[in-house]
């Protein structure tokens, strides 16, 4: 996601989220910063930067949030994949480029300014650009609708991925009901094909439940690259998937039990294989093709990029089910918060520059 902060604007790149509310970008002075590309933000040189104080509303929505010894608000973020950031809740100018290709500038924004950030392995990306809606969100700030569009999502060289937030945002095709809990975007999965083979799986495994404090359900989610499913219906499709590849390829067991790896290339040795199907509630399918189902993890081994919802600790829930950014690849995805919807639309992201 491209955008600049302050005045002057300084550009940034930040990897969208819809599994997290809160923008921040890296921030100087820095007490432990991992080592971007571009120009690191510094808030004294901008015109138009303040601090949010303790007495600020928002500082109650604020995710790991403390009162420092300046009165200022501050935040301690960590994701399921290590990646943390924690610093300073504050106000600032962020600058976006519209669909007429013009500048379009936002004051008093609310974002993260982010003082200690680590395990960001992507020189390149300057923070998180949090799509939620949480009371932080830019989507609860300034818009309730959005949409994106990502093509490859491992070509460096791939210049037609977008978001559009607000009016712009490109609503067509097969929706399916949306519900958000906790800021999270809930969606319902009904099923999974694997070419014409519906999966024997029971619908009730991805179904949201209240009365359990693991809730599960499932959620669609930008910040994970992978698709993660309860158990029963990963090893459903992990075996239906492994009958089909071990006929003419060789398992490769580089990594752990539950990955399914082979000796080979994508673009090669999986030409022909039947796409996979999510049935989604009112008849919303997400296709996915041999590169959103599959990982080049080597140069001579893939692995299917679905894996089991396990526990890294007590409080991940094993009954969640996520729908990461690469089954999203080659598709319009849109968010109609206020309509309650989620719609699909498999589409060449270049098609949409015009």
């Amino acid at each position: 996601m491209n955008f600049s902060i302050g005045r002057p604007p300084i550009p940034q790149f930040t990897v969208m989220d819809t599994g997290s509310s809160l923008l921040w970008v890296q921030c100087l002075p820095c007490n432990k910063c991992y080592q971007q590309f571009g120009p690191m933000f510094d808030p004294s040189k901008s015109s138009t930067y303040s601090d949010l104080s303790c007495n600020s509303q928002y500082c109650t929505y604020t995710p790991g949030g403390t009162c420092n010894l300046l009165r200022k608000c501050s935040y301690n973020l960590t994701y399921i994949d290590g990646v943390s950031s924690s610093g300073i809740l504050a106000r600032e100018t962020l600058t976006f480029q519209t669909l007429d290709e013009g500048r379009i500038s936002i004051p008093g924004t609310i974002f993260g300014c982010g003082r200690s950030n680590g395990k960001f392995h992507d020189s390149q990306l300057t923070g998180v650009f949090g799509l939620g809606f949480g009371k932080l969100s830019l989507v609860s700030q300034l818009a309730s609708t959005f949409s994106y569009c990502i093509g490859n999502l491992h070509d460096p060289n791939y210049i037609h991925n977008k978001l559009v937030l607000g009016d712009g945002a490109r609503i067509e095709g097969d929706s399916t009901p949306l519900e958000v809990i906790n800021g999270h975007y809930y969606i319902t999965l009904e099923g999974i094909s694997v070419g014409e083979r519906k999966l024997d799986i029971d619908p009730n495994l991805f179904k949201r439940k209240t009365h359990n404090r693991k809730h599960g359900g499932v959620v669609i989610d930008t910040g994970s690259p992978a698709t993660w499913l309860v158990k029963p219906s990963f090893e459903a499709l992990r075996d239906q998937v492994q009958a089909l590849l071990d006929v003419w390829l060789t398992r490769s067991f580089w990594f752990n039990s539950w990955n399914l790896c082979y000796e080979g290339v994508i673009s090669r040795d999986v030409v022909g294989f039947p796409a996979v199907t999510f049935h989604f509630a009112d008849g919303a399918d997400l296709v996915l093709d041999r590169e959103s189902l599959f990982l080049q993890a080597w140069p001579n081994v893939f692995c299917m990029a679905v894996f089991p919802s396990f526990a890294v600790d007590d409080d991940i829930d094993t009954n969640l089910s996520v729908v990461g950014m690469m089954a999203q690849q080659n598709y319009n995805v849109a968010f109609d918060v206020s309509g309650k919807k989620v719609t699909f639309q498999r589409i060449d992201c270049q098609l949409l520059d015009d």
